[in-house]
């Protein structure tokens, strides 16, 4: 547990079952504020972005790895981060729950988009917004359309795959996940955080910071259900294929029918609804989606 103590916290709880009242210790997942500053240039003036509340890592180091891939992630998949050679560093501020990522001077940075000052929560960052031009990112590159080829076998096996990586939510089953697979289903990445966008940000950040930006031929599983903006961060990232656990969005299939995703939801016990890009799937026989009626 002394691993997890920056995730986790023990609450007292009267639990209340089949008539019968008793004193228990229950473990809750953490939830605490990130202060995310951007400053231009080594001698720039560190300047708020957004904050957004976030689950934090298991390291006591300063700034947390979590924290650095959030941040990362999140300047990624919102479309003000278009290189690796931008960032100098990313490091903290004296105040706490709080780190800055400093881009070269010359970076390419949409200042129009930084001034709006997003203002995030665990639950969702785009609340409100109702149309794709009000909302859409420019994606670095064109998806790769017939590259990635998976199998539904492959898929079915995602979901028990992830779960056997979610150390915090197998203690309180108060997080969300978001995993990366290759086409074969091997497992190369996952992340957990309170907020859904939070644990894609983070996944996409860690990535980055190998030097992958665009994510070709991966999958993406996430444990709730497929919003817009999860899609759209999914987007800016490459990833073709989505799959989620829940449902998706109304707003979510518009967004992978227009950008040519692969958009999977309810991926659990055995069964998957394919809401589009079937092309880039193949049935256990390696035949085309088809179907039989």
């Amino acid at each position: 547990m002394q691993t997890m103590s920056r995730r986790v916290r023990s609450a007292s709880v009267l639990r209340c079952e089949a008539g019968a009242i008793s004193s228990h210790s229950d473990v809750l997942c953490v939830e605490a504020p990130l202060h995310i500053f951007v400053r231009l240039g080594d001698k720039g003036e560190p300047e708020p972005l957004t904050i957004t509340m976030r689950t934090p890592g298991t390291s006591s180091t300063s700034p947390d790895e979590d924290d650095v891939d959030l941040a990362l992630g999140f300047l990624l998949s919102e479309g003000l981060l278009h290189a690796a050679t931008d960032v100098l560093s990313v490091g903290s501020l004296k105040r706490e729950n709080s780190i800055v990522v400093t881009l070269r001077d010359d970076a390419e940075f949409e200042r129009v988009r930084f001034a709006r000052h997003f203002l995030s929560t665990s639950a969702c960052g785009v609340c409100g917004k109702t149309s794709l031009e009000a909302l859409a990112a420019e994606p670095r590159e064109p998806l790769r359309t017939r590259e990635t080829q998976v199998f539904l076998r492959t898929l079915h096996r995602l979901p028990t795959t992830l779960r056997k990586a979610q150390p915090t939510f197998s203690t309180t089953g108060g997080l969300h996940a978001a995993a990366l697979f290759d086409g074969t289903g091997n497992l190369l990445a996952v992340r957990e955080d309170v907020g859904r966008h939070n644990a894609l940000d983070k996944l996409i950040g860690s990535r980055f910071r190998l030097g992958e930006i665009a994510l070709h031929e991966r999958v993406l599983l996430v444990s709730g259900r497929a919003s817009f903006e999860l899609l759209q961060k999914a987007r800016m990232a490459c990833i073709a294929v989505f799959a989620s656990i829940g449902a998706p969005s109304s707003l979510a299939l518009d967004l992978a029918r227009r950008d040519g995703m692969t958009l999977c939801g309810f991926l659990r016990d055995g069964s998957v609804n394919v809401y589009c890009g079937a092309e880039r799937l193949c049935s256990d026989d390696g035949k085309p989606l088809t179907p039989e009626n």
